[in-house]
């Protein structure tokens, strides 16, 4: 089957600079899973998948807009020190450290500028926003949407979303 508006992807990925850098992977862990042509990819990652098939892999570039989007000016913000997440439940937070907050858009990725006992500014742009960068892809399975995935807008079950 081919990745087409109306199916579930599930794929493993890879994201370097363009040094070649690995920045993150999910390879050797849980493939994530979308609903194909629903808004909930990254475009330039559903651009590139587009009619690929199980197994098929691939390697693109791409910019900034198509990804993590261009860096967007006045996005500092204050907030409380115990609304940022991390993995570590005991760290202890300084500049240039990522964390997560949670937002009325779901969770996000989020650069602390400054920290104080109470309060931290952070930078509210993903912290790989304004860069090219590069993809591997390699798609792992591809299934048609059932009715409820599409009335949902999401891929349900491993890799998706758990209601």
């Amino acid at each position: 089957m081919q990745i087409s508006k109306g199916t579930v992807v599930q794929f493993h990925y890879k994201i370097s600079d363009l040094e070649g850098q690995e920045l993150e992977s999910n390879f050797g862990h849980e493939a994530v899973a979308y609903l194909h042509g629903y808004n909930n990819m990254m475009p330039g990652i559903e651009k590139s998948l587009e009619s690929m098939a199980k197994g098929n892999e691939i390697e693109v570039e791409l910019e900034a807009a198509e990804t993590y989007g261009e860096i967007q000016p006045n996005s500092e913000q204050r907030v409380s020190v115990k609304h940022l997440a991390s993995a570590d439940k005991k760290v202890k937070w300084k500049a240039g450290m990522t964390a997560v907050v949670n937002t009325e858009q779901g969770q996000r990725e989020v650069t602390i500028i400054k920290v104080g006992k109470f309060m931290a500014t952070i930078d509210t742009n993903h912290p790989l926003a304004g860069k090219t960068l590069k993809f591997e892809l390699k798609v792992e399975d591809v299934r048609a949407a059932t009715d409820e995935e599409i009335e949902h807008g999401h891929a349900h079950g491993v890799g998706g979303h758990h209601h």
